[in-house]
């Protein structure tokens, strides 16, 4: 094989491998950009826990009022 023909081939192959390496870095910030979104969307909906989570922590605020009522003697 001719020098050239080496040269022309070897460049080809090195400008292929940056573009594709340039594609996949623009996939890879997208992505991220993505996942941040997300992540800021889901941490903005912090309001009021759902009603069955409010219950929940109401009947164990409960049984722990029981459990000091009986650690000091007092029948409920």
């Amino acid at each position: 094989m001719e020098p050239i023909t080496i040269a022309v081939l070897s460049a080809s192959i090195i400008f292929g491998l940056g573009g594709a390496s340039l594609a996949g870095l623009k996939a890879w910030s997208g992505w991220l950009e993505l996942k941040k979104m997300e992540l800021a969307q889901v941490s903005g909906d912090r309001g009021l826990p759902p009603a069955t989570g409010r219950i929940e922590i109401a009947d164990l605020r409960e049984r722990v009022r029981k459990l000091e009522a009986i650690a000091a003697g007092i029948d409920i």
